[in-house]
């Protein structure tokens, strides 16, 4: 039995994230935790805790965020995703996002949270939004990061950009052996440079240890020199009709260029290719 953790702010990009959740534990027992935090009710905590008590649960109580969380779970259960392998579990928390998150992590033993993502948006234009870029890198559980244009198709085709630079654990790629044992998909290493160079010998032992546990399974691997990385994963992506990109979240050389860099011009897989980082 997985337990997944799904953030929601109520919005059809969070509902995009849910129904890809859906379909793409279709075929696993799971216990979805359907959580929303309330960031505003953790201020208005803070400013009525000196007061009364009574007018603090009251205001939780009547928060429309309540309301909204069961009008979620009813959708859910009316979607033709729904699978009788699924059970669902609504969650309020006032707290700031991250605290909460690692709460319900620890909590819940979650094997993966999915969050939507807006893609390139914001101020800063970053490639992902805030929240979900502090989720990913600084709690330590496999995320699927589900963009704002992305449709499930049974992921077939995955790209796995690194730098081989550190050694794979074998706990932390299981999440990524059972997507692959699940779906019959095939593994497209992917390493970019912005020169061309001889992997060194610790890189060569960790390829090695790639191409070993992956032996069973169709991979391949690919060395391609760009001066923009971004670039070079695009172009990689529409060539080989990549459905799913996933990384090391310890990998920063690549995974901040890759998933963090502001898009200029705008890369489609931002928008369109979830992300599964493993921690």
């Amino acid at each position: 039995m997985k337990n997944i953790l799904i953030p929601t702010d109520f919005s059809e990009n969070a509902w995009n994230a849910i129904e890809y959740a859906l379909r793409f534990f279709s075929k696993s027992s799971c216990n979805f935790y359907i959580l929303h935090v309330n960031t505003s009710e953790v201020s208005r905590f803070q400013e009525q805790v000196s007061t009364n008590d009574d007018t603090i649960v009251s205001s939780v109580v009547k928060s429309p965020s309540k309301k909204l969380l069961q009008q979620t779970i009813k959708r859910i259960v009316k979607s033709p995703y729904l699978s009788d392998k699924h059970r669902f579990y609504p969650v309020m928390d006032n707290n700031y996002i991250l605290n909460s998150i690692r709460k319900q992590v620890t909590e819940k033993k979650i094997d993966f949270i999915v969050m939507g993502t807006r893609g390139a948006s914001g101020l800063n234009n970053l490639a992902v939004g805030s929240n979900t870029g502090n989720v990913i890198t600084k709690v330590k559980c496999t995320t699927l990061v589900v963009p704002e244009n992305a449709k499930y198709v049974s992921p077939k085709e995955i790209a796995f950009p690194t730098d081989f630079s550190f050694f794979y654990n074998v706990e932390t790629l299981q999440p990524m052996a059972d997507i692959i044992e699940a779906n019959h998909a095939a593994v497209r290493a992917l390493h970019i440079n912005k020169k061309s160079t001889d992997l060194n010998e610790d890189q060569q032992k960790n390829k090695e240890f790639l191409d070993d546990y992956f032996n069973n399974h169709e991979h391949t691997f690919h060395f391609l020199t760009d001066h923009h990385i971004e670039d070079a994963v695009q172009n990689f992506v529409e060539h080989k009709h990549i459905n799913l990109i996933a990384m090391m979240a310890k990998n920063l050389n690549y995974f901040q260029k890759i998933l963090f860099h502001p898009t200029t011009p705008k890369k489609r897989y931002y928008t369109d290719v979830p992300f599964l980082v493993l921690h």
